[in-house]
Protein backbone atom coordinates (compact mmCIF):
# COMPACT_ATOMS: atom_id res chain seq x y z
CA UNK A 1 0.00 0.00 0.00
CA UNK A 2 1.58 3.39 -0.97
CA UNK A 3 1.91 6.25 1.40
CA UNK A 4 -1.14 8.36 0.09
CA UNK A 5 -3.43 5.28 1.02
CA UNK A 6 -2.10 4.97 3.94
CA UNK A 7 -2.46 8.30 5.49
CA UNK A 8 -5.98 8.75 3.99
CA UNK A 9 -7.09 5.28 5.49
CA UNK A 10 -5.16 5.79 8.74
CA UNK A 11 -6.79 9.01 8.91
CA UNK A 12 -10.15 8.02 8.04
CA UNK A 13 -9.93 5.15 10.77
CA UNK A 14 -8.45 7.37 13.12
CA UNK A 15 -11.84 10.11 12.28
CA UNK A 16 -14.16 6.86 12.51
CA UNK A 17 -12.83 5.78 15.92
CA UNK A 18 -12.96 9.45 17.35
CA UNK A 19 -16.25 10.14 16.00
CA UNK A 20 -17.78 6.89 17.67
CA UNK A 21 -15.94 7.55 21.03
CA UNK A 22 -17.30 10.93 21.04
CA UNK A 23 -20.45 9.82 20.33
CA UNK A 24 -20.52 6.87 22.70
CA UNK A 25 -19.06 8.96 25.14
CA UNK A 26 -21.99 11.53 24.88
CA UNK A 27 -24.74 8.69 25.07
CA UNK A 28 -23.36 7.71 28.35
CA UNK A 29 -22.97 10.64 29.63
CA UNK A 30 -26.48 11.55 28.91
CA UNK A 31 -27.28 8.52 30.70
CA UNK A 32 -24.74 9.30 33.80
CA UNK A 33 -26.53 12.34 34.10
CA UNK A 34 -29.78 10.86 33.75
CA UNK A 35 -32.27 13.48 35.97
CA UNK A 36 -30.09 16.29 36.21
CA UNK A 37 -29.66 16.92 32.57
CA UNK A 38 -33.42 18.25 33.75
CA UNK A 39 -31.83 20.29 36.28
CA UNK A 40 -29.14 21.76 33.39
CA UNK A 41 -32.39 22.44 30.98
CA UNK A 42 -34.14 24.47 33.83
CA UNK A 43 -31.67 27.21 33.46
CA UNK A 44 -33.26 27.78 29.67
CA UNK A 45 -36.78 28.98 31.48
CA UNK A 46 -34.25 31.65 33.43
CA UNK A 47 -32.62 35.16 31.98
CA UNK A 48 -30.00 35.16 29.41
CA UNK A 49 -26.95 35.00 31.54
CA UNK A 50 -28.30 31.29 32.96
CA UNK A 51 -29.77 30.47 29.21
CA UNK A 52 -25.12 30.58 28.58
CA UNK A 53 -24.68 28.38 31.16
CA UNK A 54 -27.65 26.26 30.19
CA UNK A 55 -26.39 26.12 26.66
CA UNK A 56 -22.46 25.73 27.66
CA UNK A 57 -23.58 22.87 30.06
CA UNK A 58 -25.60 20.90 27.82
CA UNK A 59 -23.32 21.12 25.40
CA UNK A 60 -20.69 20.01 27.35
CA UNK A 61 -22.60 16.53 28.11
CA UNK A 62 -23.79 16.04 24.38
CA UNK A 63 -20.39 16.93 23.16
CA UNK A 64 -21.66 18.53 20.46
CA UNK A 65 -23.39 22.13 19.87
CA UNK A 66 -24.96 20.96 16.54
CA UNK A 67 -26.99 18.56 19.29
CA UNK A 68 -28.14 21.36 21.64
CA UNK A 69 -28.57 23.88 18.68
CA UNK A 70 -30.97 21.24 17.08
CA UNK A 71 -32.65 20.65 20.32
CA UNK A 72 -33.59 23.93 21.32
CA UNK A 73 -34.52 24.21 17.47
CA UNK A 74 -36.91 22.07 18.42
CA UNK A 75 -37.98 23.88 21.41
CA UNK A 76 -38.32 26.97 19.36
CA UNK A 77 -40.61 25.75 17.02
CA UNK A 78 -42.89 23.97 19.44
CA UNK A 79 -43.65 26.89 21.08
CA UNK A 80 -41.89 26.11 24.36
CA UNK A 81 -38.82 28.60 24.30
CA UNK A 82 -39.12 31.97 23.19
CA UNK A 83 -36.14 33.50 20.20
CA UNK A 84 -34.65 35.56 23.02
CA UNK A 85 -34.30 32.43 25.50
CA UNK A 86 -32.98 30.64 22.34
CA UNK A 87 -30.32 32.73 20.95
CA UNK A 88 -28.60 33.41 25.13
CA UNK A 89 -28.50 29.47 25.01
CA UNK A 90 -26.67 29.02 21.22
CA UNK A 91 -24.41 31.60 22.78
CA UNK A 92 -23.49 29.11 25.68
CA UNK A 93 -23.03 26.37 23.47
CA UNK A 94 -20.37 27.98 21.19
CA UNK A 95 -18.48 28.26 24.51
CA UNK A 96 -19.49 24.93 25.72
CA UNK A 97 -18.04 23.05 22.53
CA UNK A 98 -14.62 24.42 23.32
CA UNK A 99 -14.65 22.23 25.93
CA UNK A 100 -13.79 19.38 23.70
CA UNK A 101 -10.54 21.09 21.88
CA UNK A 102 -9.41 21.69 25.73
CA UNK A 103 -9.73 17.86 26.29
CA UNK A 104 -8.12 16.93 23.12
CA UNK A 105 -5.10 19.22 24.42
CA UNK A 106 -4.17 16.86 27.17
CA UNK A 107 -1.46 14.42 26.31
CA UNK A 108 -2.40 11.55 27.67
CA UNK A 109 -0.78 9.06 25.28
CA UNK A 110 1.16 7.05 28.04
CA UNK A 111 -2.36 6.21 29.73
CA UNK A 112 -4.49 5.50 26.12
CA UNK A 113 -4.75 1.89 26.77
CA UNK A 114 -5.08 1.64 30.84
CA UNK A 115 -7.73 4.38 30.44
CA UNK A 116 -9.58 1.37 27.60
CA UNK A 117 -8.94 -1.32 30.15
CA UNK A 118 -10.36 0.34 33.20
CA UNK A 119 -13.75 2.00 30.96
CA UNK A 120 -14.32 -1.87 30.00
CA UNK A 121 -13.77 -3.52 33.26
CA UNK A 122 -16.02 -1.26 35.09
CA UNK A 123 -19.02 -1.76 31.90
CA UNK A 124 -18.06 -5.13 31.75
CA UNK A 125 -18.06 -6.44 35.52
CA UNK A 126 -20.51 -4.28 37.15
CA UNK A 127 -24.56 -4.84 37.00
CA UNK A 128 -25.36 -1.46 38.01
CA UNK A 129 -26.52 0.73 35.79
CA UNK A 130 -24.84 4.12 36.69
CA UNK A 131 -21.40 2.33 37.59
CA UNK A 132 -21.89 0.96 33.74
CA UNK A 133 -22.32 4.65 32.60
CA UNK A 134 -19.45 5.85 34.08
CA UNK A 135 -17.15 2.45 32.51
CA UNK A 136 -18.37 3.11 29.20
CA UNK A 137 -17.77 7.45 29.63
CA UNK A 138 -13.85 6.19 30.34
CA UNK A 139 -13.79 3.53 27.72
CA UNK A 140 -15.26 5.91 24.89
CA UNK A 141 -12.75 8.76 26.17
CA UNK A 142 -9.85 6.18 25.94
CA UNK A 143 -11.30 5.29 22.13
CA UNK A 144 -11.51 9.20 21.44
CA UNK A 145 -7.91 9.62 22.26
CA UNK A 146 -6.81 6.60 20.76
CA UNK A 147 -8.77 8.00 17.46
CA UNK A 148 -6.95 11.08 17.45
CA UNK A 149 -3.16 9.41 18.10
CA UNK A 150 -3.92 7.15 14.88
CA UNK A 151 -4.95 10.79 13.23
CA UNK A 152 -1.19 11.93 14.63
CA UNK A 153 0.53 9.04 13.59
CA UNK A 154 -0.40 8.97 9.70
CA UNK A 155 -0.10 12.59 9.54
CA UNK A 156 3.31 12.87 10.55
CA UNK A 157 4.78 12.31 6.57
CA UNK A 158 2.58 14.95 5.69
CA UNK A 159 4.69 17.42 7.40
CA UNK A 160 7.63 16.48 5.62
CA UNK A 161 6.17 16.73 2.20
CA UNK A 162 7.16 19.84 0.06
CA UNK A 163 3.82 20.13 -1.58
CA UNK A 164 2.07 20.58 1.85
CA UNK A 165 4.47 22.61 3.50
CA UNK A 166 4.03 24.90 0.83
CA UNK A 167 0.33 24.86 0.93
CA UNK A 168 0.16 25.13 4.10
CA UNK A 169 2.15 28.65 3.94
CA UNK A 170 0.00 29.77 1.47
CA UNK A 171 -3.06 29.11 4.18
CA UNK A 172 -1.22 31.09 6.69
CA UNK A 173 -0.60 33.85 4.41
CA UNK A 174 -4.36 34.22 2.77
CA UNK A 175 -6.39 33.88 6.73
CA UNK A 176 -9.58 33.66 4.17
CA UNK A 177 -8.38 30.61 2.37
CA UNK A 178 -8.02 28.52 5.94
CA UNK A 179 -11.36 29.96 6.77
CA UNK A 180 -12.69 28.38 3.44
CA UNK A 181 -10.79 25.35 4.44
CA UNK A 182 -12.31 24.77 7.85
CA UNK A 183 -15.58 25.30 6.77
CA UNK A 184 -15.65 22.35 4.22
CA UNK A 185 -13.99 20.50 6.58
CA UNK A 186 -16.57 20.36 8.90
CA UNK A 187 -19.43 20.41 6.45
CA UNK A 188 -17.79 17.24 5.58
CA UNK A 189 -17.24 15.31 8.77
CA UNK A 190 -20.56 17.35 9.96
CA UNK A 191 -18.92 17.78 13.92
CA UNK A 192 -16.63 20.38 14.51
CA UNK A 193 -14.86 18.69 17.56
CA UNK A 194 -13.46 16.57 14.53
CA UNK A 195 -12.23 18.87 12.53
CA UNK A 196 -10.27 20.89 15.27
CA UNK A 197 -9.22 17.77 17.18
CA UNK A 198 -7.55 16.89 13.25
CA UNK A 199 -5.84 20.57 13.32
CA UNK A 200 -4.98 20.33 16.62
CA UNK A 201 -2.81 17.02 15.46
CA UNK A 202 -1.48 18.23 12.57
CA UNK A 203 -0.42 21.25 14.10
CA UNK A 204 1.10 19.70 16.74
CA UNK A 205 3.49 17.87 13.92
CA UNK A 206 6.67 19.66 13.58
CA UNK A 207 7.65 21.43 10.39
CA UNK A 208 11.54 21.27 8.77
CA UNK A 209 13.48 22.88 11.74
CA UNK A 210 11.91 20.10 13.70
CA UNK A 211 10.64 22.74 16.55
CA UNK A 212 7.94 25.11 15.30
CA UNK A 213 4.40 23.91 14.11
CA UNK A 214 4.09 23.18 10.26
CA UNK A 215 0.77 25.36 10.21
CA UNK A 216 1.77 27.57 13.22
CA UNK A 217 -0.91 28.94 15.39
CA UNK A 218 -1.57 32.50 13.03
CA UNK A 219 -1.89 29.69 10.35
CA UNK A 220 -4.46 27.60 12.70
CA UNK A 221 -6.50 30.44 13.77
CA UNK A 222 -8.19 31.22 10.25
CA UNK A 223 -8.75 27.07 10.01
CA UNK A 224 -10.43 27.33 13.76
CA UNK A 225 -12.87 30.28 12.74
CA UNK A 226 -13.60 28.08 9.10
CA UNK A 227 -14.36 25.02 11.30
CA UNK A 228 -17.05 27.23 13.73
CA UNK A 229 -18.54 28.78 10.75
CA UNK A 230 -18.83 25.20 9.26
CA UNK A 231 -20.84 23.96 11.96
CA UNK A 232 -23.96 25.97 11.69
CA UNK A 233 -25.12 24.41 8.75
CA UNK A 234 -25.98 21.96 10.81
CA UNK A 235 -28.48 24.41 12.57
CA UNK A 236 -29.42 25.82 9.20
CA UNK A 237 -30.19 22.51 7.73
CA UNK A 238 -32.45 21.59 10.70
CA UNK A 239 -34.48 24.73 10.76
CA UNK A 240 -35.91 23.77 7.43
CA UNK A 241 -39.72 22.79 7.57
CA UNK A 242 -40.11 24.37 10.99
CA UNK A 243 -41.52 27.61 12.19
CA UNK A 244 -40.09 30.89 11.45
CA UNK A 245 -39.07 31.11 14.87
CA UNK A 246 -36.29 28.17 14.33
CA UNK A 247 -34.74 29.31 11.07
CA UNK A 248 -34.59 32.72 13.12
CA UNK A 249 -32.75 30.85 15.65
CA UNK A 250 -30.51 28.80 13.45
CA UNK A 251 -29.64 32.07 11.33
CA UNK A 252 -28.70 33.92 14.64
CA UNK A 253 -26.26 30.82 14.87
CA UNK A 254 -24.67 31.76 11.71
CA UNK A 255 -24.74 35.30 12.14
CA UNK A 256 -22.70 34.71 15.88
CA UNK A 257 -20.44 32.79 13.73
CA UNK A 258 -19.23 34.22 10.77
CA UNK A 259 -19.57 38.14 12.11
CA UNK A 260 -17.00 36.81 15.01
CA UNK A 261 -14.85 35.38 12.79
CA UNK A 262 -15.29 38.54 10.69
CA UNK A 263 -14.07 40.72 12.96
CA UNK A 264 -11.34 38.58 14.32
CA UNK A 265 -9.92 37.83 11.17
CA UNK A 266 -8.24 41.39 11.61
CA UNK A 267 -7.63 40.74 14.91
CA UNK A 268 -5.15 37.01 14.55
CA UNK A 269 -1.82 39.08 15.51
CA UNK A 270 -3.75 40.27 18.87
CA UNK A 271 -5.19 37.04 19.19
CA UNK A 272 -2.16 34.75 19.09
CA UNK A 273 -0.11 36.85 21.11
CA UNK A 274 -2.60 36.83 23.72
CA UNK A 275 -3.57 33.29 23.27
CA UNK A 276 0.65 32.54 23.57
CA UNK A 277 0.32 34.68 26.41
CA UNK A 278 -2.17 32.60 28.52
CA UNK A 279 -0.87 29.37 27.44
CA UNK A 280 1.58 27.00 29.16
CA UNK A 281 5.11 27.57 27.60
CA UNK A 282 7.71 25.80 26.07
CA UNK A 283 8.44 24.67 21.92
CA UNK A 284 5.50 25.60 19.79
CA UNK A 285 4.87 21.81 18.52
CA UNK A 286 4.72 20.93 22.09
CA UNK A 287 1.97 24.12 23.46
CA UNK A 288 0.18 24.86 19.79
CA UNK A 289 -2.55 21.99 20.53
CA UNK A 290 -3.44 23.39 24.12
CA UNK A 291 -2.88 27.32 22.11
CA UNK A 292 -5.23 26.29 19.49
CA UNK A 293 -8.29 25.34 22.65
CA UNK A 294 -7.49 28.53 24.16
CA UNK A 295 -7.99 30.61 21.02
CA UNK A 296 -11.05 28.39 20.34
CA UNK A 297 -12.83 29.06 23.79
CA UNK A 298 -10.70 32.70 23.96
CA UNK A 299 -12.97 33.35 20.31
CA UNK A 300 -16.45 32.08 21.84
CA UNK A 301 -16.46 33.22 24.99
CA UNK A 302 -15.08 37.71 24.07
CA UNK A 303 -18.27 36.66 21.02
CA UNK A 304 -20.60 35.57 23.45
CA UNK A 305 -19.46 39.07 26.10
CA UNK A 306 -20.43 40.75 23.18
CA UNK A 307 -23.18 39.99 21.84
CA UNK A 308 -24.83 38.79 24.89
CA UNK A 309 -25.90 42.46 26.02
CA UNK A 310 -27.26 42.82 22.31
CA UNK A 311 -29.32 40.33 22.14
CA UNK A 312 -32.46 42.34 21.50
CA UNK A 313 -30.04 43.71 18.10
CA UNK A 314 -29.74 40.27 17.53
CA UNK A 315 -33.71 39.67 17.41
CA UNK A 316 -34.01 42.83 15.39
CA UNK A 317 -31.48 41.52 12.69
CA UNK A 318 -33.07 37.71 12.20
CA UNK A 319 -36.13 38.74 12.42
CA UNK A 320 -35.89 41.36 9.42
CA UNK A 321 -34.24 38.86 7.08
CA UNK A 322 -36.86 36.38 8.27
CA UNK A 323 -40.02 38.27 8.08
CA UNK A 324 -43.59 37.26 8.39
CA UNK A 325 -46.30 36.50 11.44
CA UNK A 326 -44.98 33.52 13.57
CA UNK A 327 -47.76 32.43 14.79
CA UNK A 328 -48.16 28.60 14.11
CA UNK A 329 -51.25 27.51 13.29
CA UNK A 330 -51.15 23.55 14.11
CA UNK A 331 -53.88 21.43 12.77
CA UNK A 332 -56.02 19.69 16.43
CA UNK A 333 -54.69 16.57 14.64
CA UNK A 334 -51.16 16.94 14.03
CA UNK A 335 -48.65 16.82 17.24
CA UNK A 336 -47.30 20.03 18.06
CA UNK A 337 -44.62 19.06 19.99
CA UNK A 338 -43.02 15.74 18.85
CA UNK A 339 -39.61 15.86 17.32
CA UNK A 340 -37.75 12.82 16.02
CA UNK A 341 -34.31 15.34 16.17
CA UNK A 342 -35.17 14.66 20.03
CA UNK A 343 -34.83 10.91 20.12
CA UNK A 344 -31.55 10.61 21.22
CA UNK A 345 -31.91 13.53 23.95
CA UNK A 346 -34.23 11.89 26.38
CA UNK A 347 -35.04 14.66 29.03
CA UNK A 348 -35.96 17.16 26.46
CA UNK A 349 -37.87 14.01 24.06
CA UNK A 350 -39.81 13.42 27.20
CA UNK A 351 -40.43 16.98 28.06
CA UNK A 352 -42.01 16.78 24.40
CA UNK A 353 -44.07 13.72 25.09
CA UNK A 354 -45.36 15.82 28.51
CA UNK A 355 -46.49 19.11 26.64
CA UNK A 356 -48.18 16.45 23.59
CA UNK A 357 -50.21 14.41 26.40
CA UNK A 358 -51.22 17.43 27.81
CA UNK A 359 -52.66 18.68 24.98
CA UNK A 360 -54.23 14.89 24.37
CA UNK A 361 -55.67 15.29 27.68
CA UNK A 362 -56.90 18.99 27.02
CA UNK A 363 -59.22 17.76 23.95
CA UNK A 364 -60.33 14.93 26.42
CA UNK A 365 -61.88 16.68 28.52
CA UNK A 366 -63.37 18.86 25.90
CA UNK A 367 -64.57 15.92 24.30
CA UNK A 368 -66.14 14.98 28.00
CA UNK A 369 -67.99 18.06 28.03
CA UNK A 370 -69.76 17.75 24.77
CA UNK A 371 -70.41 14.34 25.56
CA UNK A 372 -72.60 15.59 28.46
CA UNK A 373 -74.69 18.12 25.95
CA UNK A 374 -74.86 15.12 23.24
CA UNK A 375 -76.41 12.45 26.12
CA UNK A 376 -78.37 15.74 27.65
CA UNK A 377 -80.48 15.13 24.69
CA UNK A 378 -78.37 17.85 22.42
CA UNK A 379 -78.95 16.38 19.09
CA UNK A 380 -77.62 19.20 16.66
CA UNK A 381 -75.43 18.46 13.82
CA UNK A 382 -72.89 21.02 14.91
CA UNK A 383 -72.72 19.85 18.42
CA UNK A 384 -71.89 15.93 16.60
CA UNK A 385 -69.48 17.21 14.68
CA UNK A 386 -67.76 19.13 17.03
CA UNK A 387 -67.60 15.69 19.34
CA UNK A 388 -65.74 14.00 16.09
CA UNK A 389 -63.48 16.64 15.90
CA UNK A 390 -62.44 16.24 19.58
CA UNK A 391 -62.34 12.51 18.93
CA UNK A 392 -60.59 12.08 15.65
CA UNK A 393 -57.85 14.10 17.15
CA UNK A 394 -57.25 12.47 20.06
CA UNK A 395 -57.02 9.05 18.19
CA UNK A 396 -54.44 10.35 15.73
CA UNK A 397 -52.42 12.18 18.56
CA UNK A 398 -52.45 9.40 20.15
CA UNK A 399 -51.15 7.03 17.60
CA UNK A 400 -48.26 9.77 17.22
CA UNK A 401 -47.44 9.56 20.79
CA UNK A 402 -47.33 5.83 20.91
CA UNK A 403 -45.23 5.77 17.83
CA UNK A 404 -42.55 8.54 19.34
CA UNK A 405 -42.33 6.61 22.76
CA UNK A 406 -41.47 3.33 20.75
CA UNK A 407 -38.82 5.30 18.66
CA UNK A 408 -38.02 6.50 22.16
CA UNK A 409 -37.33 2.70 23.34
CA UNK A 410 -35.71 1.54 20.19
CA UNK A 411 -33.14 4.90 20.51
CA UNK A 412 -31.11 2.97 23.28
CA UNK A 413 -30.61 6.34 25.34
CA UNK A 414 -32.95 5.81 27.94
CA UNK A 415 -32.06 4.92 31.19
CA UNK A 416 -33.89 2.57 33.77
CA UNK A 417 -35.86 4.72 35.12
CA UNK A 418 -36.82 6.89 32.42
CA UNK A 419 -37.99 3.96 30.49
CA UNK A 420 -40.16 3.49 33.64
CA UNK A 421 -41.31 6.76 33.30
CA UNK A 422 -41.57 6.78 29.60
CA UNK A 423 -43.51 3.20 29.94
CA UNK A 424 -46.10 5.03 32.16
CA UNK A 425 -46.29 7.83 29.34
CA UNK A 426 -47.71 5.22 26.84
CA UNK A 427 -50.05 3.61 29.70
CA UNK A 428 -51.54 6.91 29.91
CA UNK A 429 -51.92 7.39 26.47
CA UNK A 430 -53.69 4.10 26.27
CA UNK A 431 -55.84 5.31 28.60
CA UNK A 432 -57.02 8.32 27.00
CA UNK A 433 -57.20 6.03 23.68
CA UNK A 434 -59.50 4.08 25.34
CA UNK A 435 -61.83 6.95 26.91
CA UNK A 436 -62.32 8.13 23.40
CA UNK A 437 -63.44 4.96 22.25
CA UNK A 438 -65.97 4.71 25.01
CA UNK A 439 -66.86 8.35 24.76
CA UNK A 440 -67.24 7.25 20.62
CA UNK A 441 -69.50 4.03 21.55
CA UNK A 442 -71.46 5.96 23.60
CA UNK A 443 -72.52 8.40 20.95
CA UNK A 444 -73.07 5.35 18.49
CA UNK A 445 -75.92 4.14 20.48
CA UNK A 446 -77.60 7.10 20.89
CA UNK A 447 -77.40 7.77 17.02
CA UNK A 448 -78.90 4.02 16.60
CA UNK A 449 -81.56 5.41 19.46
CA UNK A 450 -82.30 7.99 17.00
CA UNK A 451 -83.12 6.07 14.00
CA UNK A 452 -85.20 3.83 15.77
CA UNK A 453 -87.27 6.60 16.66
CA UNK A 454 -87.59 6.35 20.43
CA UNK A 455 -86.97 8.58 23.08
CA UNK A 456 -84.72 8.79 26.40
CA UNK A 457 -87.21 10.26 29.12
CA UNK A 458 -85.53 13.38 30.54
CA UNK A 459 -84.82 11.96 34.30
CA UNK A 460 -82.87 9.53 31.97
CA UNK A 461 -81.04 11.85 30.19
CA UNK A 462 -80.24 13.63 33.50
CA UNK A 463 -79.19 10.66 35.25
CA UNK A 464 -76.92 10.11 32.38
CA UNK A 465 -75.46 13.35 32.08
CA UNK A 466 -74.69 13.27 35.67
CA UNK A 467 -72.77 9.84 35.36
CA UNK A 468 -70.52 12.51 32.77
CA UNK A 469 -70.35 14.84 35.37
CA UNK A 470 -68.48 12.32 37.47
CA UNK A 471 -66.36 10.76 34.53
CA UNK A 472 -65.03 14.78 33.67
CA UNK A 473 -64.08 15.37 37.39
CA UNK A 474 -62.51 11.85 37.45
CA UNK A 475 -60.30 12.40 34.39
CA UNK A 476 -59.77 15.90 35.46
CA UNK A 477 -58.38 14.81 38.89
CA UNK A 478 -56.34 12.13 37.63
CA UNK A 479 -54.31 13.99 35.02
CA UNK A 480 -54.07 16.77 37.51
CA UNK A 481 -52.43 14.26 39.86
CA UNK A 482 -49.93 13.31 36.73
CA UNK A 483 -48.93 16.60 35.84
CA UNK A 484 -48.12 17.84 39.28
CA UNK A 485 -47.00 14.37 40.71
CA UNK A 486 -49.35 14.35 43.10
CA UNK A 487 -49.86 10.93 44.83
CA UNK A 488 -52.99 11.97 47.21
CA UNK A 489 -55.09 13.03 44.61
CA UNK A 490 -54.36 10.06 42.87
CA UNK A 491 -55.49 7.95 45.61
CA UNK A 492 -58.74 10.11 45.92
CA UNK A 493 -59.42 9.63 42.52
CA UNK A 494 -59.38 5.70 42.65
CA UNK A 495 -61.60 5.84 45.95
CA UNK A 496 -63.80 8.17 43.98
CA UNK A 497 -64.63 5.52 40.99
CA UNK A 498 -67.17 4.00 43.74
CA UNK A 499 -69.10 7.09 42.83
CA UNK A 500 -69.28 5.80 39.08
CA UNK A 501 -70.28 2.34 40.05
CA UNK A 502 -73.14 3.72 43.18
CA UNK A 503 -74.47 6.60 40.08
CA UNK A 504 -74.95 3.05 37.45
CA UNK A 505 -76.72 1.00 40.30
CA UNK A 506 -78.59 3.85 41.03
CA UNK A 507 -79.51 4.66 37.53
CA UNK A 508 -80.18 0.95 36.23
CA UNK A 509 -82.72 1.02 39.55
CA UNK A 510 -84.62 4.02 38.69
CA UNK A 511 -84.50 3.08 34.84
CA UNK A 512 -86.37 -0.45 36.17
CA UNK A 513 -88.56 1.35 38.26
CA UNK A 514 -89.78 3.67 35.02
CA UNK A 515 -90.56 0.51 33.15
CA UNK A 516 -92.80 -0.60 35.49
CA UNK A 517 -94.25 2.88 35.18
CA UNK A 518 -94.28 2.48 31.31
CA UNK A 519 -92.78 5.76 31.41
CA UNK A 520 -89.49 4.46 29.37
CA UNK A 521 -89.72 1.94 26.66
CA UNK A 522 -88.28 -1.61 27.35
CA UNK A 523 -86.66 -1.71 24.27
CA UNK A 524 -83.95 0.86 25.46
CA UNK A 525 -83.25 -0.91 28.30
CA UNK A 526 -79.86 -2.41 26.26
CA UNK A 527 -79.03 0.82 25.04
CA UNK A 528 -79.24 2.81 28.52
CA UNK A 529 -77.48 -0.45 29.81
CA UNK A 530 -74.77 -0.25 27.56
CA UNK A 531 -74.26 3.97 27.94
CA UNK A 532 -73.76 2.99 31.70
CA UNK A 533 -71.47 0.47 30.43
CA UNK A 534 -68.98 2.36 28.63
CA UNK A 535 -69.12 5.23 31.29
CA UNK A 536 -68.25 2.91 33.70
CA UNK A 537 -65.34 1.71 31.46
CA UNK A 538 -64.34 5.97 30.89
CA UNK A 539 -63.96 5.51 35.00
CA UNK A 540 -61.35 2.55 35.24
CA UNK A 541 -59.44 4.20 32.83
CA UNK A 542 -59.01 7.20 34.83
CA UNK A 543 -58.15 4.94 37.47
CA UNK A 544 -55.51 3.70 35.34
CA UNK A 545 -53.96 7.04 34.94
CA UNK A 546 -54.25 7.81 38.60
CA UNK A 547 -52.29 4.69 39.20
CA UNK A 548 -49.24 5.80 36.81
CA UNK A 549 -49.54 8.60 39.08
CA UNK A 550 -49.20 6.29 42.33
CA UNK A 551 -45.82 5.25 40.42
CA UNK A 552 -44.71 8.30 40.63
CA UNK A 553 -45.02 8.71 36.34
CA UNK A 554 -45.21 12.75 36.30
CA UNK A 555 -44.96 15.18 33.44
CA UNK A 556 -41.18 16.69 32.75
CA UNK A 557 -41.36 20.26 33.34
CA UNK A 558 -38.84 22.58 34.17
CA UNK A 559 -39.02 24.50 36.93
CA UNK A 560 -40.81 27.96 36.25
CA UNK A 561 -43.81 25.83 34.72
CA UNK A 562 -43.71 23.96 37.91
CA UNK A 563 -43.59 26.53 40.53
CA UNK A 564 -46.74 28.33 38.07
CA UNK A 565 -48.37 24.70 38.90
CA UNK A 566 -48.19 24.75 42.32
CA UNK A 567 -49.10 28.30 42.37
CA UNK A 568 -52.41 27.07 40.54
CA UNK A 569 -52.61 24.32 43.82
CA UNK A 570 -52.47 26.63 46.07
CA UNK A 571 -54.74 29.19 45.11
CA UNK A 572 -57.88 25.94 44.49
CA UNK A 573 -56.58 24.74 47.58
Amino acid sequence: MNEVCKVVFGLAGGLALFLYGMNSMSDALQKAAGEKMKKILEFLTKNPIMGVLAGALVTAVLQSSSATTVMVIGFVSAGLMSLPQAISVIFGANIGTTMTAQLMAFKITDYIYPIIFVGFMLYFASKKEKVKNVGLVIFSFGLLFEGIEIMGSVMKPLANSPIFVELMAKVSDIPVLGVLLGAVMTLVVQSSSATIAVLQNFASQPGPDGVTSVIGLAGAIPILFGDNIGTTITALLASIGQSKNAKRTALAHSIFNITGSIVFLFLIPVLAKFVQFISPKGPEVEVISRQIANAHTTFNVVCTLVWLPLIPLMVKIVTTIVRGDDTKKVHSYEPQYLDDKMIGQPIPAMYMVSNEINRIATSTEKMLKILKEIVSGDNKEETKSLFKKYHDAIKTLQDAIVTYISKLFTGGALTEVQAERVAGYLAIANNIDRIADRCGDVVNIYERIGTSEKILSEQAKEELAQCVTIAEELFEQAITAVATDNVDQAEQVIKDKKRMRKAQKKSTKKHLERLQENLCDPELTRAYSGILLNLDRVADNCTGIAEEALDRVTYVRFDTEENAQQNVIAANA
